[in-house]
């Protein structure tokens, strides 16, 4: 049997979202959950859908089937807002759980999975969380679940979101949070189906980090973030500088940034657990 899985990448993004993205320098959530899954799964195969975008074409039934994972990217979205835009990704999740095909995701995805499968999300009142998470702390539960094999107890990683999960989803377990956000990471086992998700972001690194934060300048401004765009893009670059050269102690300091969140192992071991636990054991079932 091969072990060369085949993922269907859900990128949450509209076009206008996307066209932000590449109009700023970064990457699209397709590319990178794309890149991200080959880094630790090479051979894989991986194919993109947009669900929000209109007459979009989602597989289902026997043609969920042909896929061994679903990996949902994040998204400028409000999944608790009436959205056309937003609500065929909910029907397309619990479609996925449904058919037993194993997902994973960051961010949007998290919120997808506590929704179809009965939970809810609601704005964050601590406001946005940006650029880094700091102490995320696994629970008991998260302690003790396969997704968190081998990773640190407490740690940073790559974050951009405003709202949270505020209600679980019956047979749902919280595996991480931290004192911004309560539900960081989550496990939801639904209509046979199961969903890791987290809040945070993997498939990010420094550069890419820098990039959204380019386009979200003058959101952060208004959120009082940075006091003007100078100060943001001061910020941007500073991000950009370590990326290009990570030997700059002065900006390991001024950043206070954890050195497993620039270790491509550490930051994405969630998705490797979750390939090697989930998807190739599934694989192995259904051939």
């Amino acid at each position: 049997m091969s072990q060369n899985p085949r993922f269907l990448v859900v990128d949450g993004y509209a076009k206008e979202g996307r066209d932000g993205l590449k109009e700023g320098g970064a990457s699209t959530a397709g590319d990178l959950y794309v890149k991200m899954l080959e880094t630790q799964s090479p051979g894989a195969k991986c194919d993109i859908v947009y669900p929000a975008d209109p007459g979009a074409s989602l597989p289902s039934g026997a043609g969920l089937d042909q896929y061994d994972g679903i990996a949902w990217t994040g998204s400028s979205l409000t999944v608790h807002s009436d959205d056309p835009k937003v609500v065929p990704q909910v029907e397309f999740a619990k479609a996925a759980y449904k058919a037993q095909v194993p997902s994973f995701g960051s961010c949007w995805a998290a919120q997808i999975s506590v929704v179809a499968a009965g939970g809810a999300c609601a704005v964050n009142p601590k406001d946005r969380e940006m650029g880094f998470a700091r102490k995320i702390s696994l629970t008991p539960e998260g302690r003790a679940h396969p997704m968190y094999e081998g990773k640190k107890s407490v740690f940073d990683a790559y974050i951009s979101h405003d709202d949270e999960i505020t209600h679980l989803p019956p047979n749902g377990q919280v595996l991480a949070s931290n004192d911004w956000t309560s539900v960081q990471a989550v496990s939801v086992t639904h209509n046979g189906g199961v969903f890791w998700s987290i809040q945070y972001h993997p498939e990010y690194d420094l550069h890419e980090m820098a990039r959204l934060c380019y386009c979200r300048k003058q959101k952060l401004v208004d959120k009082g973030f940075f006091l003007n765009v100078d100060d943001a893009q001061k910020f941007v670059d500073m991000l950009e500088a370590l990326h290009e050269d990570p030997s700059r102690k002065d900006l390991w300091w001024l950043l206070g940034i954890d050195h497993d969140i620039m270790n491509a192992d550490i930051r994405q071991a969630e998705v490797k657990n979750w390939i090697e636990r989930l998807v190739i054991p599934t694989m192995a079932r259904r051939r």
